[in-house]
C-alpha cells in the first residue's frame, strides 16, 4: 500500500513531479473524474485549511467525500483509530485523509487495505503543507537550490517546521531558524539572530505560536515576541526585493507578523492557501494512480 504520511515516502524525483502537476492544475489541467471512489477525512483536531482544501480537491476528482466526525462518532466511546478506519475501509471507502495529535498514528494502520493521505500528526509531520509551500517557493524561483530560507517561530511543536527543512535541506537549499530557547529543537539546524540574517534571506517563512501545544506559559508577552521573534515593518523592509513572505496559517496578527504585512506585496501567505488545494488534487491523483484505484 502506497501512503504519503510523511516526506521520507516521496523521492524528489516524486516530489519534483507533484509540484510540475500542481502548477498544471492551476493552469488549467484537467483531472479524471473518479465518481466510483469513496474518501473519507478524519480530523481529529481542528483545522480550517488542509481539511477544506482537501475536500475542494477531493470533489474536484468527482469522488464521494464522506466527512467524519470526531465529536459524534464511536471514538467517544473508546473505539481505536484502527477500528474507526477498519469500519471505513469495509464500509467501502477507498481512500483516508487522517489529521490526529498523536505522533505517527499511521504506524498503528499497517493492516488497513486503503492507502492513507496525511493531514497532519502531532508534531510529527505535515506533508501537504510542506508539498504546497515547495510549491510555493518554486512557482517564484524555479529552483530550491542554494535558496536561504530562514523558519521563524514555534519550531519546537511544528510539524510543519519539521517537514520543510527535512526536504529543503535534500533539495540543496540552505535553512536556518529564529525562534526563542524554549521553542529550539536540537534536531533541526542551526538557530540565528533574526536581524543579522534578515537581509540575506529569499524565503521568510513564519510559524504559528501553537499555544495550545505549550506545557507552560511561553513567557513573553506577543509585543515582545513580536519584536524579537516576529516579522516587524522593520524587519520587512530591510527583505530583498525579490523575498517571498510565507506563513502556513492560522495566523496571530501582531504577533508573528505585522496585520498590515500579512497582505503586503512580497507576502504570499494566500497564495499558499490557493496552492493547497492544487497540491492535494496532485497528490490525490498520484494515490489513485501509484495504488490502481
Amino acid at each position: 500500500m502506497k501512503n504519503i504520511v510523511k516526506m521520507s515516502d516521496l523521492t524528489n524525483e516524486e516530489v519534483y513531479e507533484l509540484i510540475t502537476r500542481a502548477l498544471e492544475l492551476k493552469n488549467g489541467a484537467k483531472v479524471e473524474a473518479r465518481e466510483d471512489l469513496f474518501v473519507a477525512n478524519l480530523f481529529f483536531e481542528n483545522s480550517t485549511r488542509t481539511k477544506h482544501s482537501f475536500e475542494v480537491a477531493e470533489h474536484k476528482h468527482r469522488l464521494n467525500v464522506i466527512n467524519f466526525d470526531a465529536a459524534t462518532s464511536s471514538v467517544n466511546k473508546g473505539e481505536t483509530l484502527y477500528d474507526t478506519c477498519k469500519t471505513l475501509e469495509m464500509l467501502g471507502c477507498n481512500m483516508l485523509v487522517i489529521r490526529h495529535s498523536q505522533d505517527a498514528y499511521y504506524n498503528e494502520l499497517s493492516n488497513l487495505n486503503i492507502p492513507i493521505l496525511s493531514g497532519g500528526d502531532g508534531s510529527g509531520e505535515h506533508p501537504s503543507q510542506c508539498l504546497l509551500d515547495l510549491m510555493t517557493m518554486y512557482e517564484k524561483f524555479g529552483t530550491f537550490e542554494n535558496l536561504n530560507i530562514i523558519i521563524a517561530g514555534d519550531i519546537k511543536n511544528s510539524r510543519v517546521a519539521r517537514s520543510n527543512y527535512n526536504m529543503l535541506t535534500r533539495l540543496g537549499a540552505k535553512v536556518k531558524f529564529v525562534c526563542p530557547d524554549i521553542f529550539k529543537d536540537e534536531t533541526l539546524g542551526d538557530v540565528v539572530d533574526f536581524d543579522e540574517i534578515i537581509d540575506k534571506v529569499d524565503v521568510c517563512m513564519l510559524l504559528r505560536v501553537q499555544h495550545e501545544r505549550h506545557d507552560s506559559k511561553m513567557g513573553l508577552s506577543k509585543e515582545e515576541y513580536h519584536n524579537n521573534y516576529g516579522l516587524t515593518k522593520e524587519r520587512y523592509n530591510k527583505l530583498k526585493e525579490s523575498a517571498i513572505v510565507m506563513h502556513p496559517a492560522p495566523v496571530n496578527r501582531g504577533m508573528e507578523i505585522d496585520t498590515k504585512l500579512v497582505e503586503a506585496p512580497k507576502s504570499v501567505i494566500f497564495e499558499q492557501m490557493k496552492n493547497g488545494m492544487y497540491m492535494r488534487q496532485a497528490m490525490i491523483e498520484k494515490i489513485i494512480k501509484d495504488n490502481n484505484l
